[in-house]
Parts: structure tokens; sequence; C-alpha cells
């Protein structure tokens, strides 16, 4: 049953079970519009407690109906229906209440919450803003501002601090049944509070509106929903309920067709399936209770509170006495950071630190269930680590590299049981960043794989398996992007003119200030590994840059030139001379916006689909994630193949080839072309 009604004397008790999240499926609302109509015609019956079963209150829309035509009754109805109820309902609240599910609980005369629980309005995440009174309701219960935090910024608040913003009217100690029956009791026979939907929202100050709409603006750079929801909380402020309903429902509805609202939603369910790779189901993973880092550099150390905070006992391992302090001292560094940003207390900060062992002794990881390996990106130095390891751990430990470029295939030659090693590829700073790369050998057991992703699970991060080349998924695709972007500046364009197209694109920074930032020297030293193996770099004026030791922000120059103290790029004069020096007798022309971004975004599908080909990565919303989650992609423009798809890959090959025929790119590979025929990347999936 989806609903079941019981009753405890003049309490009706209304729990809702639909599994796993007790999504508002048209069954559910149909039920619960019934129980409203019997438990109204029921005059035993003085107030009414809507609990959920399960591991949450509902959580939201039905995943399964997101894109299809909704099926009545409609939400709005609902919660109206609810709202409308000649007995008071009471929402009891525990796991999370989310979207539509707060909406529901809006609709209820008042709200209890265990003290666990979260509330909030999604929406936003989604393309879309809520449909059914979230945003002409929110406002009218607990004002203006705090609605606008809800709404714009989408992000859920605790149970406490709902209660503080009058969100919710009790917090309830030990079990949210009893507790709210208690409560139900104790209201039954007072009148019926006046409605949310009759009450006026408090008036805000003067100015108020225009410096929301600049801070929300501020933070959703080019996402249109949160400027979206922001209106309608305004429209909800400033008119009659009836007539925000109606603003309301009309913004949800054509957001809700929007290109952005489908790469939000094509995100949301590829990060849902990323963690259980379908490969993988029902193959068995190793319990992993405690964990080395080797090397506690800033990955080293990035990666050891990334398991402290998912609560792992760490042993950290380095050369000597000295090199222990310092990775003891940069992890201690990362959770003081945090202290300080407020993400968590002083105490908490402690106990992470305390759960790590610092040593230079390989003895004591006999016992240790996952050993991550992060230290110099050079092939001799790591096998020197695994040779160490292979001798001492157990068996059945499981053994990982972290590298961003080297195979992990020859990293792992010489180690006993080689179906326990894989490839763990953290981004850095590996405790922010929620991508990590998982690369399996040829000699990977299954279950050495799934222990990969239940880490993963474990850790909150986003897992990709990725196989074996130079660069896994995403340092493959950066490389085409560097190169592409050296093309550019050899036919006319200029490296501030390069940033600005691919921030107006919706990246975080363009590719010559992430250059600057995190080094030219890093991407010189794989250029000269890749030489050594008989590849082919293109990078002419990076090379001359580095000859120069313009290395970036580090050395005061790169791409820019950076005065002391002001990490603001400026345009280099030197860097322009050797670009004009570089481009001589090379075809000229002019940029604008639109062609820059072509420029550089289609040539990384091109490789991306090379990738999908060569089956290293298995699906195209596996790279997608991997550009988003470790590259700054645009969310909202759903990874790289997502855009594609979305901008017609006929197109994307017609404009390839243009590129391929000036020698400003390579022509489109064969699979692209055969994904244009089909419409979609799903045909490669299936060669």
């Amino acid at each position: 049953m989806t609903v079941t009604i019981a009753r405890e004397n003049a309490i009706a008790v209304v729990t809702v079970d639909n599994p796993p999240v007790n999504a508002l499926s048209q069954a559910l609302r149909r039920a619960l519009v019934e129980a409203v109509a019997e438990l109204d015609a029921d005059a035993a019956v003085k107030v009414v407690v809507l609990i959920c079963a399960g591991r949450t209150f509902i959580a939201g829309a039905d995943v399964s109906e997101f894109g299809k035509p909704p099926q009545p009754p409609h939400l709005p109805d609902v919660v109206a229906g609810i709202e409308s109820a000649k007995k008071p309902w009471v929402a009891a609240i525990h796991g999370s209440a989310l979207g539509g599910g707060l909406e529901v609980a809006l609709g209820c005369a008042y709200r209890v919450a265990v003290a666990s629980a979260s509330l909030g309005l999604p929406e936003v995440k989604l393309g879309i803003i809520p449909g059914a009174g979230g945003t002409v309701r929110l406002p009218r219960l607990i004002g203006a501002a705090a609605a606008v935090e809800l709404v714009a910024g989408g992000s859920p608040v605790g149970a406490k601090k709902a209660q503080a913003l009058g969100l919710v009217d009790a917090v309830i100690d030990g079990d949210l049944r009893a507790g709210a029956i208690a409560f139900a009791n104790e209201i039954a026979g007072k009148p019926l509070p006046q409605p949310i939907s009759g009450r006026a929202v408090p008036a805000v100050e003067a100015g108020f509106w225009e410096g929301a709409e600049k801070a929300v603006a501020a933070k959703a750079k080019r996402e249109a929903a949160p400027l979206r929801a922001l209106a309608s909380v305004r429209k909800a402020s400033e008119t009659d309920f009836a007539s925000a309903m109606a603003f309301e429902r009309e913004t949800f509805l054509a957001l809700r067709g929007s290109e952005q609202a489908a790469a939000l939603r094509h995100v949301f369910f590829a990060e849902r399936a990323a963690p259980r790779p379908p490969e993988l189901a029902g193959v068995t993973t190793r319990d992993l209770r405690s964990a080395a880092v080797i090397g506690g550099g800033t990955m080293g150390a990035g990666i050891a509170a990334a398991l402290r905070d998912a609560g792992l006992p760490v042993v950290l391992v380095e050369r000597d006495d000295a090199a222990v302090e310092r990775g003891l001292a940069n992890i201690r560094a990362i959770f003081d950071g945090s202290v300080k940003r407020g993400r968590i207390t002083p105490e908490v900060a402690a106990e992470r630190m305390a759960g790590v062992t610092g040593s230079d002794d390989y003895g004591l990881l006999a016992d240790t269930d996952l050993v991550i390996e992060a230290v110099f990106e050079d092939l001799a130095v790591k096998r020197a680590v695994f040779e160490k390891l292979s001798a001492i751990c157990r068996p059945d430990a499981v053994l990982a590299t972290n590298t961003s470029y080297l195979d992990p295939s020859l990293i792992s030659e010489g180690v006993a049981r080689p179906e326990r090693f894989l490839g763990l590829h953290f981004f850095s700073p590996a405790h922010v960043m929620k991508l990590l790369e998982i690369v399996p050998t040829e000699a990977t057991a299954p279950e050495v794989l799934a222990t990969g992703f239940a880490l993963a699970r474990q850790l909150g991060k986003i897992p990709v398996r990725a196989g074996i080349c130079d660069g896994f998924i995403g340092n493959r695709i950066l490389k085409v992007t560097r190169a592409q972007a050296e093309r550019l500046l050899l036919s006319g364009a200029t490296p501030s003119a390069v940033d600005a197209a691919m921030r107006a694109f919706g990246l975080p920074m363009g590719p010559f200030e992430a250059q600057d930032l995190g080094g030219l020297d890093i991407a010189a030293f794989q250029r000269k590994a890749a030489r050594e193996r008989g590849e082919t770099a293109f990078a002419p004026v990076a090379e001359r840059l580095c000859a120069m030791e313009r290395f970036g922000q580090k050395t005061g120059g790169g791409w820019y030139d950076y005065v002391p103290g002001d990490r603001a790029p400026k345009p280099s004069e030197a860097v322009a001379a050797v670009i004009a020096e570089e481009a001589a007798g090379r075809p000229q022309q002019a940029w604008d916006e639109a062609s820059i971004i072509d420029a550089v975004i289609l040539p990384m599908v091109n490789e991306a689909t090379r990738i999908l080909e060569e089956r290293v990565a298995l699906r195209s919303a596996d790279i997608d994630l991997v550009k988003i989650h470790g590259y700054g992609f645009p969310r909202w423009r759903g990874g790289p193949m997502h855009y594609a798809e979305a901008r017609g890959l006929a197109g994307v090959v017609a404009v390839l080839d243009r590129l391929a025929s000036e020698g400003l790119a390579e022509p489109p590979c064969g699979g692209l072309r055969r994904a244009a025929e089909a419409g979609s990347f799903s045909v490669l999936a299936k060669e």
C-alpha cells in the first residue's frame, strides 16, 4: 500500500510507504487526496498526522516521471487539498523533506521534525523552481529573506535551523510517531490556524529586492532558475496568493522544458547512476575499515583528509621523520581551514587529526585494508613503493596508485597478487574535489574494482571508470583543450580573448588563466614524458614561455604578467612577442566569442568520442561527469557530450570539418560521424 490510515483515539495517522524515498508518484498523490476526503468525513478524527515509513519523509518528485507530461492529480491541487482540510494536518518529518515533499508539509497546518531531519527546496539545482506553491507559501511563513535563501540557493537546512526560521513548529526528541501524536493531542480542539495561503508576507526593507538580485545573480552565474526563483518569491511578496501561484506555475512549466533543465536532469541521473555501474551489479566488495596513504604532500594530505572525513583511521607514511611532520602539518592545515570556514568545529578537527598516525615505518601497514600511494609522478619511485607494500601488506589488502598520467599496469609490475591493484586518480584538492577516476588494470579483480566504487561512495565522491591511456579521460581531453587554445593564438586570437570566451561559455576560468594558476611547468613535464614515449605534443608558445622560466603566478609571469601581491592577470608584451614570432607566416583571422568557443569545445568533444570508441570511457555520461566535477565544465550545459547532442551532432561535425580544412583542429573521428548519423552517442555504446 502507498498510504495507510491508522486511528489512535481522535488522532488519525496517515503513513506514506513508497520506497525507497517516498517520492510523489501519481499513485501517492491520488492516495493523499483520497485520505483528505476520508478523514474529513470521519467525525471522530480531530487531528491528522502525516508520517512516512522507511528512511525519509517525502523526498521530492518521482524521478521516473521526469520529462513526462504530469498526470492528475497535480501536486498543487494535492497541497491545496491538505491545506483546506477540515481537520489540521501535522507533517511529521524525518530524513529529508525536499521539493514537493516540503510543499506537502507547507500544506499542513503544523510541521514537527526529528533533530536529524533536513528541509529544502532544491529545484533550482535541476534548472526549475518549485511548482506547487513553494515560492508562494514559504515567504508567507518565514519571511522573504529566509525564503529567498532557501529557494534561490537550493540548499536544505537542518531541523534546528528550520525551527528558528519558523518553518518547523517543534523538534521531536525520541520516537517521531509518538512525539507527533503527543503534539497532535495538544492542538486537538484548538482553532485551526490561519492557512499559510491566507497570510501576508512581512514587509522587507527598502532596496532588499535589488540587493537580493545582485547576490543571486553573482552565485548563479549564467543559470536561469535561481533568478526566476527569486522573481517568483518577489511576486508572492507583492501580490495576492492566486496571482502568485499562477506566476509560479507558469515559470515552473516554462523552465521545465528548457535546455538548462534538460542538461541538469541529465547530470542528476548520471550522478545517481555513477556510484553503482551496471557492469558491477552483484559483485561483492571488500571491507574497508582502515587505510594508509604513502606520501604527505598536497595530494597525499588531501586524500588522507578525505579518508578521515569518511571516518576511516589513516596511517600516513613518509620517507623520514621530517617528511612525516610536514605531512601531518599539511593534513592539520586542511582541518584548521575547515574550522576557519565554519564547516567543522575545533573538536571535530581535533578528533579527525587524532585518527591520523604518521610514521616512516611501512611495517605499520601489515594489517591495513587499503593503501593509496600518492608520491612523486615518477615510475621508478612508485614501483619502489609498491615493492615494499607487496612484501608487507596482507594478501587481500587493496593497493592503489594515485597517478594522473602514468600507466598503472607499469606501476604494478612486480606486485604480488596484482589482482588487488588499481588506479585511484584523485583530483586536487582531494578532500574537496568530487571526481574520482577509477582505473583498473587487466589484472584487477572485479571485487577490487567494485571496492573502488564502494570507497567513492564512502568518501562522497563521483566515481568514473577509466581505461588506461595517457591522461585517462579528463587529462587526455585537457591536452586537446590546451592545444586548441594555442592554435587560436597562432591564428589571431589573444590569451585574454580566449579566456574571456571560455568564461562566457560558463567555465570558472579560461585555459591560460588556469595554466598560470597551476603552473606551466606541470604540463611541460608531461610533454617531456610524452616525447620520450615518441609522441608529439603541440605547445609551441608554452614551450617558449617555459624556456623563459615563465611558469605562471608563482614566478610573476606565465601567459600573463602579475604584480607582486596581486593575482589579477595583465596582458604581457613579452608573451605577445613570442606569439607573434610563432605565428609568423600563418593565416590570421578575427575571432569572435562564439567562434573561439567552437574551436575549443568541439575538438574536446571529438577527442571524448575517441575515448568512447576506445572504451577508455564506457558511457558518454561518464565523460560529462569527469569534465563537470574535475575541470569546471558548466553543470547547466550538461557536460561536453550532452552539450554536443543537444546542439546537434551533425552541426558539430560540420564545424569540425571546417576547422580541420583551415588547419585549426583534427577532423571528426569515425565514431563522431557515426554518432551524428544516429543523432546520439548511444550508438557507440552498442558497438
